[in-house]
């Protein structure tokens, strides 16, 4: 994938326009409840800044309703937390499509982009305002990167000068790294409620990798599909053939989906329940699998050993209560003592490598989602096509 990069261009008495990804979830109190994405933000704001550069930077939270300041979805509590990151004040600026008033070695955040009119349409007049405000447009937001929206896709089109920031640079580099020329063997885990929120990708990680591993809900379908009880699991009856497709692709290929032989269950979903250790030939129609067991992580750990490449994506059971976290925490301990190279995204994947201490032993970690998982598809993400494009028409 070839487009400019920040480091080839001179920002210094420039206005510079950051398109970040700063969609950060909040607690019950309303404060910020994992600054991951925040923090990664910042190498692109400081270079701009200290480059002498007069930086705006512009990001979404939430999904507001278009045309209305909402404060429940205001970035101000962003704009405090990243004055305190960069150890200088970021204003917030709130009516800002018409002009932005910030100095030389200064930023200011503006309000969220979602609460423009024509900002998920990517609304060629709203796209070209964003574009005038600026000298030089940076997509740093991979997050947003499969979102054809005015400020990822439109301003990069418009823009006078555009590029990459260095996360959207790091995360293509390590996508590709983990997809291309991947060592072997590849292992790819997904986990997640639903099949058929990820079964394109599902469908093609199975003619990529040499295994797959799938959890959570989705564990369950695939235990379905092999004929197996699985009593009253969360699971989709009616995508059982999809999974069955799914197992034969990858057996075909010599492959493995080492679906759990024993798991951890309750009779209720609740952060009280007791979890009780059962094999899947046990399993009751009351019981509810929330967990592998530690028999099925012991191979799946054998299988984490051997891999040259680990992409990693949703857990395995309910990690947030403690007694259905276990195979999500041996996931986890396997990974970061792999010495395969390892690739893990998703807000629930960050979430339980933070949980459970692993951060600096993943090789690299993705802050997006749903871009993650099609860049992994083989899908073209509309904002890095436009800054490929606009990297062609300058050359």
């Amino acid at each position: 994938m070839k487009f400019k990069t920040l480091d080839e261009l001179n920002l210094t008495g420039k206005r510079v326009l950051v398109r970040s990804d700063l969609n950060v979830p909040f607690g019950d109190n309303h404060e910020i409840s994992d600054d991951t994405r925040i923090k990664a933000s910042l190498p692109a704001i400081r270079h701009a800044i200290s480059s002498g550069a007069a930086v705006m930077i512009m990001s979404h939270l939430g999904r507001p309703k278009a045309g209305t300041y909402q404060e429940e979805f205001s970035l101000a509590p962003v704009a405090k937390h990243l004055s305190e990151l960069l150890g200088t004040k970021v204003p917030i600026a709130r009516d800002w499509v018409s002009g932005v008033d910030v100095d030389l070695g200064h930023a200011v955040l503006l309000e969220n982009c979602r609460m423009n009119l024509g900002e998920t349409e990517n609304d060629d007049v709203l796209a070209k305002k964003m574009a005038h405000l600026c000298d030089v447009f940076v997509n740093d937001a991979f997050g947003a990167a499969h979102r054809a929206h005015a400020s990822t896709h439109g301003v990069a089109k418009y823009a006078e000068e555009c590029c990459a920031g260095p996360l959207v640079a790091k995360e293509v580099s390590a996508l590709t790294k983990a997809l291309a020329s991947p060592a072997k063997p590849l292992v790819a885990i997904v986990g997640g409620a639903k099949v058929s929120t990820k079964l394109t990708i599902l469908l093609e990680l199975a003619k990529k990798v040499d295994h797959l591993i799938v959890g959570g809900g989705i564990a369950n379908t695939f235990l379905l599909a092999k004929g197996k009880n699985i009593g009253g699991s969360l699971a989709e009856k009616d995508l059982v053939q999809e999974a069955r497709a799914v197992i034969d692709q990858i057996e075909s290929r010599g492959g493995k989906i080492p679906l759990p032989n024993d798991v951890v269950c309750a009779t209720v979903f609740d952060q009280d329940a007791e979890g009780t250790k059962k094999y899947i030939d046990e399993i009751n129609n009351d019981d509810m699998i929330l967990d592998f067991g530690p028999e099925t992580m012991s191979e799946i750990a054998k299988l984490i050993k051997q891999a040259g490449t680990i992409v990693w994506n949703g857990p395995l059971g309910v990690f947030e209560f403690d007694q259905f976290a276990g195979g999500t925490r041996e996931l986890s301990k396997s990974i970061a003592q792999s010495t395969g190279f390892s690739l893990a995204g998703g807000g629930d994947t960050i979430a339980a490598v933070t949980k459970f201490g692993v951060t600096d032993k993943i090789n690299y970690i993705s802050t997006a989602g749903g871009a993650f998982l099609e860049f992994l598809e083989g899908k073209k993400l509309p904002a890095l096509d436009m800054l490929e494009k606009r990297a062609i028409e300058t050359k």
